[in-house]
C-alpha cells in the first residue's frame, strides 16, 4: 500500500467510527458540540501518531507475552502528556471533554492500531496510519457534532445561525446522538452500494477490514 493509501485508508475504507465501529463511547458522548468533536478527534490523533511511532520503534524489543501491557503503558504516557498540555493551554476544552480525555488510554482505536499495524510496520508507515485513522475519527466527530449542534442548538462552533425554526433539543441528548450516528452509518452504506463497493460483512477474518494486515493471525491467537 502506498503512503497516501495508508492515510486515506483510515479516512474511508477503515474509518474507525463509521466502518470499524470503534470508539463509539466518545463519538456519542462528546459530539453535542462541533468544537468538542474537533478537540477529541485531534487529541486522539496526537496519541495515535505518537504511540504508533513508539510501538513501531520498540516492536522488536517488547516481548510478545507482555506486548499489550507495554502498549497500554506507552499510550498512557502520551495521554498524560496530552492532558497536561490541554489543562495548561485549553482549560475550557479540558472541562468540556471531562473524563473522556483520560479515557483515551483505553480507546479501542488506539490500542487496536498498535496491535494490528504499528507492531508489524515501520515508523513512518505507523505515523501515517495514525494520521489517517485520526483524521477519519476527527472528521466523523466534527460532522456528528456539527449536525447535532445545528439541529439541537441552532449554531455551529458556537456561532448562532438564527435559523427560522426552533432548535430540536432531542439532538443534543443521548437519543439524538444514536440517531445521528445511525444515519451517518446508513449514509456510508448507501454511498458504498451506489458506487458498487458494498461488501457483505461476515463473521471472522473474512469480514474484517483489517484482515489484510494480520493475515488471519489474530483470529488464530483467539
Amino acid at each position: 500500500m502506498s503512503k497516501l493509501g495508508i492515510v486515506l485508508n483510515g479516512i474511508g475504507k477503515e474509518n474507525p467510527a463509521l466502518r470499524l465501529v470503534l470508539g463509539t463511547c466518545p463519538t456519542l458522548a462528546v459530539t453535542t458540540l462541533a468544537m468538542n468533536g474537533l478537540g477529541m478527534g485531534l487529541s486522539a490523533t496526537f496519541v495515535l501518531i505518537c504511540s504508533g511511532m513508539t510501538v513501531s520503534a520498540l516492536r522488536k524489543v517488547i516481548p510478545d507475552k507482555v506486548r499489550l501491557p507495554a502498549y497500554i503503558t506507552i499510550i498512557a504516557t502520551f495521554v498524560t502528556v496530552l492532558m497536561m498540555l490541554v489543562k495548561a493551554y485549553l482549560p475550557s476544552l479540558n472541562n468540556s471533554l471531562g473524563v473522556y480525555l483520560p479515557l483515551i488510554v483505553v480507546n479501542c482505536i488506539i490500542l487496536g492500531r498498535a496491535e494490528m499495524f504499528a507492531s508489524k510496520n515501520g515508523i513512518v508507515d505507523s505515523a501515517l496510519d495514525g494520521l489517517g485513522m485520526g483524521l477519519g475519527f476527527t472528521l466523523t466527530l466534527v460532522l456528528m457534532g456539527s449536525v447535532r449542534e445545528l439541529l439541537g442548538s441552532g449554531s455551529i462552533f458556537g456561532i448562532n445561525l438564527r435559523l427560522p425554526v426552533e432548535p430540536m433539543i432531542m439532538f443534543i441528548t443521548p437519543a439524538g446522538g444514536f440517531l445521528v450516528f445511525g444515519l451517518l452509518m446508513a449514509l456510508v452504506v448507501w454511498i458504498e452500494e451506489k458506487n458498487g463497493q458494498r461488501i457483505e460483512r461476515k463473521v471472522g477474518c473474512e469480514g474484517c477490514p483489517s484482515a489484510g494486515i494480520c493475515n488471519g493471525k489474530e483470529c488464530d491467537k483467539g
